[in-house]
């Protein structure tokens, strides 16, 4: 058994022989999987869409991307990491992407610079995915999360560190990052600050909890080390409240304590669930086989999970109000912000503007052309009709300086 593959690792056959009974003992999920395809840096890449039945068309809703650990793939996360049941109730939709085959011939994300068992862009595909569930479904563009185990909790740092323009919270369960991305700022460029929760067993030996490298491969920073990165980033208090747990199943050799380092700017919180005794699991799975080490029954890694990231909102952590924002050296206003349902913005400042020293860029600082025309008396009219929601770079050139404001589609 690969400890490093989270879920029911010996086969998918294993997996629909115990699915079944576990959904037995728990509420069955009433919603609908879809799955399909992109095209992404030339690959054909996979994901399995949650769509819970109270989901309708035109009313926004949030979603969760749910990403699997090295060797695995989306659907046995989607049935170990299982959110299903609470997006039934909370009505927001569940992505499990599939990652790209690596040189191994195993599933994983590519969030590690210097191993090169896989060239694939995973930011890449990542946001193209969202991008494209987007143009199919009435999402929520303040209320994009990503959570995953092992591996997948790496993939969501990364998604925090290079996709936060469209990522407004992340947690990991089992996960880590890598050093580099704590040492290098380049590697690590996150736009506000970030709420983030790491659920993580201190026995884990895989994802050690004090750093090292999995398998002897795969470098892992300290799990205290990732933490006070996202405390200092997000400007937290420095002490953390600190409480234990009830311990309601005393056969799992485990206990939880939970520590939150709050003060954030713009709200902005970190939340760690030390697993006292717990191995490299998801607490509370149906598929207690998984993984290795012990699981923890006294949480629901799912439930915690959603628990934390729903009240964050990407507007809020920018700073940016409903209110036309302004520029006091241009006295550059962009209204309304966020964007309307029409997808229009208009920009006027204290001196005429003209749609050539206008330019918009995305989250990645891709320029987007010929959204900006002439409007009436100096102002000029941006058009964000047609791109998917998330936040993006507007940028003015007049007199010789160049002004930058975040815009929200």
């Amino acid at each position: 058994m690969n400890p490093f593959r989270p879920t029911l690792t010996r086969s998918l056959l294993l997996l629909a022989l115990l699915l079944p009974a576990a959904l037995r003992a728990q509420t069955a999920p009433t919603g609908t999987t879809v799955t399909g395809t992109i095209q992404s840096g030339g690959l054909t890449r996979e994901y399995r869409l949650y769509v819970p039945a109270a989901y309708r068309a035109g009313t926004p809703v949030p979603l969760l991307f749910n990403l699997h650990g090295f060797g695995s793939n989306s659907v046995e996360q989607e049935a170990y990491g299982d959110f299903r049941t609470i997006a039934d109730t909370a009505n927001f939709l569940v992505v499990h992407p599939n990652g790209a085959l690596n040189i191994l011939g195993v599933r994983s994300w590519n969030v590690v610079s210097t191993t090169g068992l896989s060239v694939a862009d995973d930011v890449a595909f990542l946001a193209a995915l969202l991008t494209d569930i987007q143009s199919k479904y009435t999402i929520d563009a303040n209320r994009v999360y990503s959570t995953g185990m092992s591996n997948g909790g790496f993939m969501s740092y990364e998604l925090a560190c290079k996709l936060s323009g469209r990522i407004a919270a992340v947690a990991s369960v089992a996960g880590s990052m890598a050093p580099d991305r704590l040492q290098t700022p380049a590697l690590c460029t996150p736009q506000h600050p970030t709420p983030v929760l790491e659920i993580h067993g201190v026995a884990d030996s895989t994802v050690r909890y004090n750093g090292g490298r999995a398998f002897g491969i795969f470098p892992t920073a300290p799990i205290p080390a990732v933490l006070n990165y996202w405390v200092q980033f997000n400007g937290c208090g420095p002490t953390p409240l600190v409480t234990t747990l009830p311990n309601p199943s005393a056969t799992d050799n485990s206990t939880v304590e939970r520590s939150v380092w709050g003060g954030g700017r713009q709200g902005s919180v970190v939340q760690h669930l030390r697993i006292i005794g717990g191995g490299h699991t998801w607490p509370g799975t149906a598929f207690s086989q998984g993984g290795s080490g012990a699981t923890n029954f006294d949480i629901s890694a799912s439930v915690e999970v959603w628990r934390f990231l729903r009240p964050f909102r990407l507007s809020g952590l920018l700073g940016l109000a409903t209110r036309p924002a302004a520029d006091p050296a241009l006295g550059l206003t962009a209204a309304p912000n966020p964007a309307g349902e029409d997808g229009q913005v208009l920009l006027r400042a204290s001196r005429p503007l003209r749609p050539a020293q206008i330019s918009l860029r995305d989250a990645l600082g891709r320029p987007l052309p010929g959204r900006a025309t002439a409007g009436l008396n100096g102002a000029v009219q941006l058009n964000m009709r047609n791109l998917p929601g998330g936040v993006y770079v507007l940028q003015v050139e007049q007199g010789g300086h160049r002004y930058q404001q975040k815009l929200v589609r």
